[in-house]
């Protein structure tokens, strides 16, 4: 199903956002590991989670996890090392296009049991689950921080610990450091010393948590505030003291004209029209806050160069395609001057269509990025189902604010 979407008057409130998926996720991971079923607190309720939920629960021999690719990660290195554990792990086509050799490699140099069902590299695999003997092991740093993430996890279980060597470059290094804290938080050290993470053979101390609200999907109420110009909304949920490092958002929108007060209970969220004639930045740490930033400057006319792209070629969709492709339907001529990196210049074209049908290739991000233009000219989002993967609430929140939603089969 498709939405139109226009805006007419607007509305300042109170947005109760979604819970991190990044966070429920490694909990669910660390609770599942270490054996002992506390309760978790503000579960994230979206497709990605619940992905992860069932198959953590599941009994059948094949787990389709479909789009999901924290799951696909995390389940790997999760069933690679319960013993007495024989699965296939599956997933949609594109899944079956994303790499996880890397990732396959270090598990079975720890001693893991996997093979590939079809091609290569690529999922669907088959899991034989048993102890690890752990060890060393050198990886990558400039893939996926997953990968990272779905070894150190599994880390405490392995004979002899482990110790992981990542090769420079490293990218997304928050979501490295979210891993480690939440480790820390269930009682297992984790030390670090330049590019390299220690975890001895060790126990879980599990504990109830409650998981806080999602700084991603702030990133589209701060993207709305910029370009309307003027209004405000209080985020719940948020705090300037949590575990995200997408919270820098908060202070990259200053340079877009939105800032941030943070109050007990969220933070209020302002348009104060300051704006920066050209903006550039290096996203390699906040990947998934790309096509939020180069979708709100190209609407706001501000040229960019944005870099530390790299890895949005193996999300859900290739982001950067993506980006450019649906941009230049609205007449803006956005390049890839090098890999990695996205520019414009500030030149805009004539429009293809008074309405424009923006495609989101089975991507959340893409739809939810795209919305907000609503407030300069009615626009069409195509399967706006895609947003269930990390906020399904999103298009009810965004009703509230004075957008008009009007659902297409």
């Amino acid at each position: 199903m498709d939405v139109l979407i226009d805006f007419s008057t607007a509305v300042d409130v109170e947005i109760q956002l979604p819970a991190s998926k990044s966070i429920s996720n490694r909990v669910l991971i660390i609770r599942a590991v270490s054996g002992e079923n506390v309760p978790i607190g503000n579960l994230a309720e979206c497709d990605d989670t619940d992905v992860l939920l069932r198959a953590l629960n599941s009994r059948n021999h094949t787990i389709d996890i479909g789009a999901a690719g924290t799951a696909m990660r995390f389940l790997t290195a999760y069933f690679a090392q319960k013993p007495h554990c024989e699965c296939r792990l599956t997933g949609s086509e594109r899944m079956k296009q994303r790499p996880i050799r890397l990732l396959v490699d270090a598990l079975c140099d720890l001693g893991a049991n996997i093979n590939y069902a079809e091609q290569g590299g690529f999922p669907p695999i088959d899991v034989v689950g048993k102890q690890l003997e752990g060890g060393k092991i050198r990886l990558k740093g400039d893939v996926s921080s997953q990968y990272v993430s779905a070894l150190m996890m599994i880390a405490p279980m392995m004979k002899n610990g482990l110790r992981i060597e990542l090769i420079p470059p490293v990218i997304s290094q928050p979501y490295i450091a979210l891993t480690r804290q939440l480790m820390q938080t269930f009682g297992v050290d984790v030390s670090e010393e330049e590019n390299v993470l220690k975890i001895t053979s060790s126990r879980y101390q599990m504990h109830p948590y409650v998981v806080e609200s999602d700084w991603s999907a702030a990133s589209y109420w701060y993207e709305i505030l910029a370009l309307r110009g003027k209004g405000a909304y209080f985020l719940r949920g948020l705090t300037n003291k949590g575990l995200q490092g997408d919270s820098k958002l908060a202070e990259l929108f200053l340079a877009l004209g939105v800032s941030s007060t943070f109050e007990d209970e969220g933070v209020r969220i302002v348009a104060t029209g300051e704006r920066v004639a050209r903006m550039e930045y290096n996203f390699v740490n906040q990947p998934d806050l790309a096509q939020t930033f180069v979708v709100t400057c190209c609407f706001l006319g501000i040229p960019f160069c944005f870099s530390g792209l790299g890895s949005l070629k193996i999300k859900e969709t290739d982001r950067i395609f993506a980006l450019r492709t649906e941009l230049a339907k609205f007449g803006f001529e956005v390049c890839e001057p090098e890999n990695g990196v996205l520019a414009w210049n500030g030149v805009r074209s004539e429009m293809q269509n008074t309405i424009i049908s923006v495609a989101t290739y089975n991507d959340h991000r893409m739809a939810m990025a795209f919305a907000p233009i609503a407030l300069q000219q009615p626009i069409k989002i195509e399967h706006k189902e895609v947003v269930s993967k990390s906020y399904p609430t999103y298009w009810k929140d965004l009703e509230k604010t004075g957008f008009h939603i009007f659902y297409k089969k």
